[in-house]
């Protein structure tokens, strides 16, 4: 691989002179002289049309944009109406668009990124404006102030002075990937390009605020953007102080690279904030808010903060006060420094007689301040050398008065404050490099602060910048360097290796073993890999045939781009026929490999049909399928996942807690059947894989307005991982999204005795509820239905068995129903660890148990027994033995 020895530039990689980079000699982008102000009240493109202002510019241009269209994953997502370069590397699947671009392109492209390379971070949709819309598009300046403004973009080109100048923007997660190799964050794996630099072209901010007049008191300004998530439209807020200070250099924006802004970028119109954080440069503006206390917003409070490195993501949780104390919001940059070249993989081969590997990268600070230094060890820091740095953006404060570029002044010439990347180099001889085991680098700004040279981890994994470390493989006659990650879910890195084969990444030494150290390599077992395809099928299956199959007859669907008919286990199906249907004619992979074991998988060759074809996959794998319109009657739906908002934790036992989901409106009922469950899906913040767990509701179904769901939480114990879904739920903070979907579940109860099991109607006289520990869920929804009903004849015979008496859950609730029902409902409790003066049934439920209080099923035309059994896998196990030696058939034990 040959790296280009400066930004824009591609000489011998390898030399024994390397100069500084030029910047580079291009045609740059038309610049409309200062006669064409008027213009602009009636054509935003008139900016764009005015001919080209022709004299030497001594400072960098934009790069040439490639031709762009709508990428095939974004057709079926809400941006399928924004253009997008194919080279972005997405960080959280197909959406929303959250993408970096390959570290050594970003760098190739020189000090300004092109919008096609450029970072992009996306919550949500992209909000739509289209280009005719856009001088009418209205945002306005309230709150604290004597004079509110309601303005439109062609008031803010029209009525105020234009400015142009270059910003550096970063996403606070950048690096984040380093620290989720350490220990999972609550962020999703940025890599080291988390960061680009365009010339802004709009109105100083100070100007907007000065025509409002802010009052006394006024102390915070928010900025509200058009995308509406979740939990509300984006927001945050800054300090009104730095807002009214030129020398910070706040804009409200228009143009990017002399182009209107990209839909990913804000279009029409957005803040930036240079120095700080990407996440308060707010795009597609509508609000600016003068406060005197800082934004309520929800993304401003729960994201974008580094909190103390002992709050893990479990407590974070539990922690308000802690989320809302403004001592953790992120507001500067951070000083920062990445090796762009060597790059990942890199190879120099030691033959040839080259002297010197020129090595290369960036380095940035925050709030103004200039980087000062890099230094370069090629010995873990016990000596160091200095880079040479190159400033870009000091050329444009060369530009002489009154010049204008894409409209905006380019008035720099007075500002002390450094807003953008600079470029480092150093030549290193071959021979050190081949005598070290990494390349480190650090920074430092003139504030005299250093990159530290260890990780400060924390739970958004937000403001990583420990010194960068390549390593070193002596491979033959060359060498090849190795990055600390790969971004997203891509493989590779030295940080990856050291984990996979038992190092520490944590002990201060890069994971290296270290003098003293108990050696403990933890062998990766390979993952058992199940066949489940059928080797003699080789049928091309269109998804237009997949379509006539979405329905309860024939249901097919697929899983890895295979098709299966589901048709032959609809009544086998632990689930329920219902969980096939839900998935006819669909791709299920994601569901189907995250809650089926391989005994499922080794059943799958079976039904094997055939696979889809290449265009067929494609067009299937473009994107998902929301939810129809969030006003319908019905909140679950079977064939797409439905958002609704976690708004309440209720404590039960000190490992159990009701969660409560407020759904679109308040008359809006959950449409789950007595008997049936839902199936829950989060999303693992560093990773992005999908966690999907079944569960049966707190809440009866016909609950309108509001979804509650009782879950035990499986916390990790020594020597003992804890639950992926119960943990990360637990840890998710109040007003973020969960996604439901349903019903499933071969189950159900109709009422008065009638029941339906695999879709066969069944009339029942006594259920045996057997359960434990969280196991009442669905014991309790069929009993609380069967009791509410005074015509209801069905007797219940309840047997709960847990631990201790604090492990019995709702049992205020069961001995009520109980009490007010002694002809129809028995409870007995057991415990393995009781209470002195505990008067229920001690030990484990067993077969003599059983066997008094149970017995072996009596024939009556009255209905049959069924009984109901939902539990640890032991005691299921168990449930099942004794009651088919007590002579119960199998088709009357159902397991939830």
């Amino acid at each position: 691989m040959t790296a280009p020895s400066s930004p824009s530039q591609a000489p011998s990689q390898i030399s024994q002179d390397a100069e500084m980079p030029q910047s580079p000699s291009i045609s740059f982008p038309p610049t409309p002289p200062d006669t064409a102000k008027p213009s602009r009240i009636n054509s935003y493109h008139d900016l764009q049309d005015v001919g080209p202002f022709e004299i030497p510019r001594r400072y960098p241009l934009p790069p040439k944009c490639q031709p762009k269209d709508v990428l095939p994953e974004d057709l079926k997502t809400p941006d399928n109406h924004v253009q997008r370069d194919s080279r972005l590397i997405r960080l959280t699947g197909v959406h929303p668009f959250n993408v970096e671009a390959p570290l050594s392109e970003l760098y190739d492209e020189g000090f300004i990124t092109s919008e096609d390379l450029h970072y992009v971070r996306n919550h949500g949709a992209v909000p739509v404006c289209e280009d005719d819309d856009m001088l009418d598009w209205t945002f306005t300046v309230e709150g604290l102030v004597h004079k509110p403004i309601a303005m439109t973009v062609r008031d803010l080109l029209h009525d105020y002075d234009q400015v142009t100048y270059p910003v550096t923007l970063v996403c606070a997660g950048n690096r984040r990937k380093e620290q989720n190799m350490v220990r999972k964050t609550k962020g999703f794996s940025w890599g080291a390009a988390g960061l680009s630099t365009a010339l802004w072209t709009g109105v100083p901010l100070h100007r907007l605020l000065a025509a409002a007049r802010p009052k006394r008191g006024a102390r915070f300004v928010c900025f509200e953007g058009a995308d509406k998530l979740p939990n509300g439209y984006y927001g945050t807020s800054v300090k009104l102080n730095w807002c009214m200070d030129p020398n910070k250099g706040l804009m409200v924006a228009h143009t990017m690279n002399g182009e209107k802004l990209h839909p990913d970028h804000g279009k029409p119109v957005r803040i930036v904030v240079p120095g700080q954080i990407g996440g308060r440069s707010v795009k597609w503006l509508k609000r600016i808010i003068i406060t005197p206390e800082p934004s309520d917003n929800w993304y401003h409070i729960f994201d974008n903060r580094v909190l103390p490195t002992m709050v893990s993501p479990e407590a974070s949780a539990d922690l308000p006060d802690v989320w809302q104390d403004e001592r953790y919001a992120i507001y500067d940059l951070n000083i920062n420094s990445a090796i762009c070249y060597p790059g990942h993989d890199e190879t120099v081969p030691l033959t040839g007689g080259q002297a010197t590997y020129t090595a290369r990268g960036y380095a940035y600070s925050g709030g103004g301040r200039r980087v000062t230094r890099v230094e370069v060890t090629l010995d873990k820091g016990k000596t160091w050398r200095l880079a040479t740095i190159h400033y870009p953006e000091d050329e444009y404060r060369k530009a002489p008065d009154g010049e204008t570029l894409f409209g905006g002044t380019v008035d720099m010439w007075w500002r002390e404050t450094s807003f953008c990347w600079c470029f480092w180099q150093l030549d290193i001889p071959l021979d050190d490099i081949r005598q070290a085991d990494d390349i480190m680098i650090r920074a430092m700004d003139e504030s005299m602060m250093a990159q530290p040279r260890d990780m400060y981890w924390s739970v958004l994994g937000m403001m990583n910048n420990p010194w960068f470390r390549v390593t070193i493989h002596k491979e033959g006659h060359k060498l090849r360097f190795e990055h600390p990650t790969q971004p997203a879910l891509m493989p590779g890195g030295w940080m990856e290796r050291v984990k996979k084969a038992g190092g520490n990444l944590a002990n201060g030494f890069w994971g290296e073993k270290v003098s003293g150290e108990i050696e403990e390599v933890a062998e990766q077992a390979p993952e058992k890999e199940i066949c489940m395809t059928n080797s003699k099928i080789d049928r091309l299956i269109t998804a237009m045939e997949l379509k006539k199959h979405d329905g309860e007859v024939e249901p097919w669907f697929v899983v890895n781009g295979q098709v299966y008919d589901g048709t032959a286990f609809l009544e086998g199906h632990p689930g329920g026929a219902a969980s096939i249907f839900g998935a006819a004619g669909q791709d299920a992979t994601e569901e189907f490999l995250a809650i089926h074991s391989e005994n499922a998988k080794a059943m799958m060759p079976d039904y094997h049909i055939g696979m889809l074809d290449e265009t067929s996959r494609a067009a299937l794998n473009s994107g998902e399928e929301e939810a129809d319109e969030e006003d319908r009657a019905t909140f679950l739906q079977a064939k797409t996942w439905s958002k609704a908002i976690l708004d309440r934790k209720q404590d039960i036992s000190p490992d159990t807690k009701i969660f409560s989901f407020k759904l679109n409106h308040e008359d809006q009922q959950i449409g789950l059947p007595t008997g049936q469950h839902l199936m829950i899906r989060l999303r693992d913040p560093a990773t992005r894989e999908a966690i999907i767990r079944a569960y049966t509701p707190y809440s009866n179904g016909t609950q309108r307005g509001r979804l509650d769901v009782l879950i035990k939480i499986y916390y990790d114990a020594p020597g003992r991982p804890g639950g992926r879904m119960t943990q990360s739920l637990n840890a998710l903070p109040l007003g973020h999204f969960v996604e439901f979907k349903g019903p499933v579940g071969k189950f159900k109860y109709h009422g008065r005795g009638v029941c339906s099991v695999a879709g066969k109607t069944r009339r029942v006289r006594r259920f045996v509820m057997v359960c434990g520990g969280s196991g009442i869920t669905p014991i309790r929804q069929v009993l609380c239905a069967v009791m509410a009903d005074v015509d209801d004849p069905t007797h219940c015979l309840v047997l709960d068995g847990n631990r201790g008496e604090g492990d019995i859950l709702c049992k205020d609730e069961l001995d009520e129903i109980a009490m007010k029902n002694p002809t129809r409902c028995k409870l007995i409790f057991s415990l393995t660890r009781p209470p002195s003066g505990w008067t229920g049934i001690t030990g484990q439920m067993n077969k003599a148990l059983y066997e008094k209080e149970v017995g072996s099923p009596k024939p009556s035309d009255e209905g049959e027994e069924l009984a109901l059994v939902c539990g640890p896998g032991p005691m299921e196990k168990g449930v099942k033995e004794i009651f088919l030696g007590m002579g119960w058939k199998e088709d009357n034990l159902i397991f939830f």
